[in-house]
């Protein structure tokens, strides 16, 4: 096996997104496994070079997977020839600035989303990586989840016949931080440092909504901020002046309707954080991050209304569960597999600072619903 390697510059990497699922369960679990086969007798080696602004926690975080390269100089390392990609996964607000400066040292990017805080900044992100010719791709973990890779082997397979509907509800109840400690960073909650459900939230709907059922034409949207008071990490309280919830209606090309609930003040009575309950004229399915379940209209059951008499039944075992058929690995480590072999092999990638700025577009509109109180088209965009 011929050992090729490509050094990935990986900016944000002690937050805890970047550190657990993009360094520890992607870029390490691919060196773990021997690299990444791209046939031919040759293996991709992924080489992280750590970049943040506390050196003390980029020491510590190297030395406990033992890793050499690490820096607090972001333009030093992309001033470095041997460097191939640039990784972002810092706080939105700092995005921009650092991919636009990757781009200009000719790296390749590979960043989360949302890739700008306007979708005037998205576009432009994507014109100057276009420009610049370099390849460019955002994180769209969750259509690799095994949920949803069952639910579009359902759609692919034609099990809905016509789709008419989709509704799914995410989130789970987010703790102030007085008494006791808040599973989500503070900055989630303020506004001004780029915090707010809409933003981090509607363009991963958008990606899942375009990927599986059509483009998003239209989006009606309600935001609200429910806990007005939070405790930030040192225990101080602040003002959440960012949204933590929202209620959105999103139109489909091809006519089904999507409504998403998405909301960090709700106490979990599901079977999973996030599902997506899909109806059609020939099946409906629920599905979650890994499961998914489904009742045909041979088997669906004919319920009447009778509020004088108790259930008999039960409407959740009336569905059948849908079997794996497949090995399911990590949703953020198999996109990291398919960038880098677009980068090495240059295989066909879709999702890229194009299909990011479609995202913050629908988030920057489903703002802007709530705010006037009105529906709002969803252009297409392009470069």
């Amino acid at each position: 096996m011929t050992r090729r390697t490509v050094r990935i510059a990986m900016n944000g990497v002690t937050g805890r997104m970047g550190y657990r699922q993009h360094l520890v369960r992607s870029i390490l679990a691919i060196r773990e496994q021997g690299g990444l086969d791209l046939g031919d007798g040759e293996v991709l080696w992924p080489e992280p070079v750590l970049v943040g602004r506390r050196a003390h926690a980029l020491e510590e975080l190297a030395a406990r997977h033992g890793l050499t390269e690490w820096s607090t100089d972001l333009d030093a390392v992309l001033a470095d020839d041997t460097i191939d990609i640039y990784f972002d996964a810092q706080v939105t607000s700092a995005r921009v600035e650092a991919i636009k400066k990757a781009i200009a040292a000719g790296k390749h990017i590979y960043t989360e989303k949302p890739t700008a805080t306007d979708v005037e900044g998205a576009l432009d992100l994507a014109r100057l990586a276009r420009d610049a010719g370099i390849k460019h791709g955002v994180v769209q973990d969750k259509i690799f989840l095994p949920g949803l890779l069952k639910l579009k082997r359902l759609i692919d397979g034609g099990f809905f016949g016509e789709i008419l509907s989709i509704r799914g509800e995410f989130g789970y109840w987010v703790f102030e931080g007085d008494w006791q400690e808040a599973q989500r960073p503070s900055w989630n909650y303020r506004t001004e440092d780029g915090g707010g459900i809409v933003v981090d939230m509607f363009p991963h709907w958008e990606y899942v909504l375009h990927e599986l059922f059509g483009q998003v034409t239209s989006v009606t949207a309600h935001v609200q901020t429910h806990v007005p008071q939070r405790w930030d990490e040192h225990g101080k309280p602040y003002e959440a002046t960012a949204d933590d919830a929202a209620y959105g209606i999103f139109q489909l090309a091809g006519g089904a309707v999507a409504q998403i609930n998405s909301s960090w003040t709700v106490r979990v009575n599901r079977d999973e954080l996030v599902e997506f309950q899909v109806d059609g004229t020939h099946g409906s399915a629920v599905a979650g991050l890994r499961n998914c379940r489904v009742q045909h209209r041979s088997s669906t059951p004919k319920p009447v209304w009778n509020p004088d008499l108790p259930v008999t039944e039960s409407f959740r075992d009336q569905w059948q569960e849908i079997p794996d058929n497949q090995e399911f690995d990590n949703g953020f480590k198999a996109q990291w597999e398919l960038f880098l072999r677009h980068v090495a092999l240059d295989e066909p990638y879709t999702w890229d600072l194009l299909a990011g700025a479609r995202g913050v577009q629908l988030a920057e509109l489903g703002l802007k619903s709530s705010a006037e109180g009105r529906r709002f088209e969803v252009p297409e965009l392009t470069l």
